[in-house]
């Protein structure tokens, strides 16, 4: 089985009721990408304005060349609270990790940790996982 090309990895939050800043102080850390409901956001690419449906709040790790998922995993949660109690709070925000994998070919495969995998049960995030073929372009994900 041969590893991925690489990988991308983002917590991310979302609610109608979201404060990027009520989730920052909370956690620690301050996102890579927030907003509120409402609020204008213009396309960094397109320069498009949109309205934000719900409020947001995202933490990227490094991208990682070659795939290093476990890695990615605790850049972003070492730099976060440890008080699972918080987590319990943010619950409703339906915390996830998005994690895209790149493959190099048509059978790649990855392990996760069980270390990895309790850090990231333990604070109730959901692991959303997209794999990309080998052919399809970078820039359809969107963490």
């Amino acid at each position: 089985m041969a590893a991925f090309d690489h990988s991308l990895a983002a917590l991310r939050f979302f609610g109608d009721e979201l404060a990027p800043d009520e989730i920052s102080a909370l956690l620690g850390a301050n996102p890579t990408v927030a907003h509120h409901k409402g609020q204008e956001i213009v396309g960094s690419r397109t320069g498009v304005t949109r309205i934000a449906r719900t409020g947001s709040w995202r933490l990227r790790a490094s991208d990682r060349r070659p795939e290093d998922l476990e890695a990615q995993i605790f850049e972003i949660l070492e730099q976060l609270t440890q008080d699972l109690s918080i987590w319990a709070s943010l619950a409703r925000f339906n915390p996830n990790l998005f994690c895209g994998l790149f493959m190099r070919s048509s059978n790649d495969g990855i392990s996760i940790s069980a270390k990895a995998m309790l850090a990231i049960g333990q604070r109730g995030i959901a692991l959303g996982l997209d794999v990309y073929d080998c052919g399809e372009e970078e820039s359809i994900v969107a963490p």
